[in-house]
């Protein structure tokens, strides 16, 4: 039996093919999320290197955002339930989940069955979120990619203090104006994502091993440090960070199909 998750956020679009609920036939990543192409080119190039087609697709569940746009899903459930579903199938000893997407970031709990024990998400503002990375990206002219090295070096972090992006972009100009180091405010700016995704956390109650982390900002290992040292505690990165939600969904629609 196939399977197949799709995940529709606000930034990307994700999909992965399962077989019988445990092979991994297929996944693809599309930079683009909802309201855009992005679904449908994620769903072309998930079948693009492999000898299925869509109607060979036994169920599909889908999730995200953009959910309810996905055409001929059988099913949408929440990005919640998923993340939690993909993460605890890749890393069975996970208790605490930090996932930070293009526009939202969530922290979620789970017991020794992977089931959910509490959960809070940010959905009402982009800062601490990879859509604030991209702003302070374009204002310190370092690529996306290179952050996590620009942060490294830093010898000291700045101060970014705002909790608004637009507020925070004209603090980063500032401080580049007088004269510190696009270094240090790098690390300043991955220690303001740490600041608010660790304040989820917290709100989830005691902070349990394993920390697992997920979502397009795991891919940063400078946001990660940061998120380490706030914490004080070691994060895994789960694999493949961006394809857990869709992952979760495609074992979700296994789930319902054997309910059948």
């Amino acid at each position: 039996m196939y399977t197949l998750g799709i995940d529709i956020g606000s930034s990307s679009s994700k999909a992965v093919i399962l077989k019988d609920g445990a092979e991994l036939i297929s996944s693809a990543v599309v930079q683009v999320g909802t309201g855009t192409s992005g679904p449908t080119r994620v769903m072309e190039a998930v079948f693009e290197n492999i000898d299925l087609k869509p109607e060979d697709i036994d169920y599909t569940v889908a999730t995200g955002y953009g959910r309810f746009s996905v055409e001929n899903a059988d099913k949408q459930i929440s990005e919640i339930s998923c993340h939690a579903k993909g993460i605890f199938y890749l890393v069975p000893t996970a208790r605490t989940i930090i996932d930070i997407g293009g526009q939202d970031a969530k922290a979620i709990a789970l017991n020794d069955k992977g089931n959910i024990t509490q959960f809070y998400m940010n959905d009402k503002c982009a800062a601490g979120t990879g859509r604030f990375l991209d702003v302070m990206s374009r204002v310190l002219e370092i690529p996306l990619d290179k952050m996590g090295e620009a942060h490294f070096k830093a010898k000291e972090w700045a101060s970014v203090s705002s909790t608004c992006t637009v507020f925070a972009e004209s603090e980063v100009i500032s401080q580049l104006s007088k004269g510190l180091t696009r270094e240090s405010i790098v690390a300043g700016v991955h220690k303001s994502v740490a600041t608010k995704a660790c304040s989820l956390v917290r709100r989830c109650g005691d902070i349990k091993n394993d920390v697992v982390m997920c979502g397009g900002v795991a891919q940063n290992p400078g946001a990660v440090d940061a998120i380490e040292k706030e914490l004080g505690q070691k994060i895994t990165v789960a694999p493949n960070p961006q394809i857990t939600g869709a992952l979760g969904a495609a074992l979700l629609a296994y789930e319902e199909l054997l309910a059948k």
